[in-house]
């Protein structure tokens, strides 16, 4: 492939997470960043968003046909990895000589089994992908061996072959990031209907050891912080050229290096820029920043997540959470305290949890008075301690499932049905608990956004058809536990 005319297109798999795809339409981040470095190779890349365009495979297959592209790729996490191979059989089904790349969190756990299963399937690039797929392409572009570049699984003969690892990034600032191939159009919050909606990372990884979750490991227990200017930078050019005027910070926990962070907020306070923030943090990282909460708000943070988890201490110790359980009512209040939408998730369906345990984490949530909660069944994904650990009790294996939406781990006590229709309970009643309360907050923006955001939630059609189902089991025994 000459390095003029090498066209590559990123295409997101076509997969619908319910809530989340209720409340708004997100940007890919991941594909921004790997069309960056394929214009270093000197492709020609285009991102086709087929998630947010709500393309179906039909019109999948009839874009790539008159892309004609010579390389796609495709990032999944688990429960888009069936969607994503659908994908790059598309494209192998067009054009036989089209080449295909598989990343993500999913296949760089997974990549054996992917190669040995999936002929569809040219490479998988392991681990964080710009540096891989951008030494890829200029190695394909040069007619050089795939099998020497770091950081890739790739088939040869009957053979799966993985090359070296390749190191992280030690400077997140140099990745460039191709935010002119988005249609800008297309992403919104609904929550606050008139917003431009972005998102933006400015740390990589996660050094804390949650058993539950894959992060750590696929980043190597490692943390990379960018550098406070130059995320201010960017988030001025995403205002100022593309209009955002809302961001998401998709970090899986910016708020790691105190100083770091302080500085951060301090830039955005000084250039006060009219762009709204959205993040997830730790408990136990808002109790440390209890005297600097407020510059969160000046910052324009307007809502923060945080995974309480558990209200059982010993529960949270089994998974490594590393926090106290009496944290999170103080990041709670100290949220509260200063204007800023709060939300926290549970994880319940834990292998000893009954209808019982199940519904003493509802009354946690109530307890704790978040404006939001989420009750989210445990799900042990690939790469995660608890997925060797637990994977005799993993009912489910159609992977679409593994969403933090549908129970996939069956506990002693309770049917994947009977689980599913627990935490439908918590959420119902949770929210209609809260109705009155919201209808009447004082605060006139966390007034507006929490009722524009429960009447997204309840008119989804995600949501009738949880409550569907819920309430025709609604009669004694249902929601007890296995008999």
């Amino acid at each position: 492939m000459s390095s003029l005319s090498k066209k590559v297109l990123l295409v997101t798999p076509p997969y619908h997470y319910g809530l989340t795809d209720v409340l708004g339409r997100w940007i890919p981040l991941n594909l921004v960043y790997l069309a960056g470095a394929a214009r270093q190779a000197g492709a020609q890349p285009e991102i086709y968003d087929a998630q947010v365009l709500n393309h179906g495979f039909p019109e999948i297959e009839a874009h790539l046909a008159a892309a004609a592209p010579e390389l796609v790729a495709v990032g999944a996490v688990t429960a888009t990895a069936n969607d994503a191979l659908r994908i790059l059989e598309l494209a192998k089904k067009i054009n036989p000589a089209t080449l295909t790349v598989l990343g993500g969190v999913h296949a760089s756990f997974k990549y054996r089994e992917i190669l040995e299963n999936s002929p569809a399937v040219d490479f998988v690039v392991l681990g964080e992908g710009e540096g891989t797929f951008r030494e890829l392409l200029e190695t394909l572009s040069q007619g050089g061996d795939p099998a020497t570049v770091a950081g890739l699984a790739l088939r040869q003969g009957d053979s799966v072959v993985v090359s070296p690892g390749r190191a992280p990034e030690t400077d997140l600032d140099r990745l460039p990031a191709a935010w002119d191939l988005l249609d800008w159009d297309n992403y919104r919050y609904q929550v606050l209907p008139d917003s431009r909606f972005g998102s933006l990372s400015s740390s990589r990884g996660c050094a804390h050891d949650c058993s539950f979750c894959s992060q750590q490991t696929f980043w190597g227990h490692s943390w990379r912080g960018r550098n406070p200017e130059a995320v201010v930078d960017e988030i001025a050019l995403l205002h100022e050229r593309y209009g955002v005027d809302l961001l998401q910070l998709t970090d899986e926990h910016p708020t790691r290096d105190a100083e770091r962070w302080e500085r951060l907020l301090d830039l955005l306070i000084e250039r006060a820029l009219p762009v709204r923030l959205i993040l997830e943090t730790r408990v136990s990282d808002l109790i440390r920043d209890r005297d600097i909460v407020a510059k969160y708000k000046q910052a324009g943070v307007i809502h923060v997540s945080i995974g309480v988890e558990s209200l059982e201490q010993a529960r949270l110790d089994q998974v490594h959470k590393g926090q106290q359980v009496e944290e999170a009512q103080q990041a709670v209040e100290l949220l509260r305290e200063h204007g800023i939408v709060s939300e926290i998730s549970l994880v319940l369906g834990f292998p000893d949890d009954t209808a019982q345990s199940v519904a003493h984490g509802l009354k946690f949530a109530q307890l704790l008075n978040p404006d939001a909660a989420n009750f989210l069944p445990l799900t042990p994904w690939p790469g995660t301690p608890l997925y060797q650990e637990l994977k005799e009790l993993i009912r489910e294996s159609d992977l679409a499932r593994f969403n933090l939406i549908d129970p996939v781990l069956e506990p002693h006590q309770l049917t994947l049905a009977q689980l599913d229709l627990a935490l439908t309970d918590c959420f119902r009643k949770f929210y209609m608990g809260k109705m009155f309360e919201v209808m009447t907050m004082k605060d006139e923006f966390r007034r507006g956004y929490m009722v524009r955001a429960t009447k997204l939630i309840m008119a989804s059609p995600f949501v009738m058809k949880k409550f569907g189902m819920l309430v025709k089991a609604m009669m004694p025994g249902k929601l007890g536990g296995k008999k």
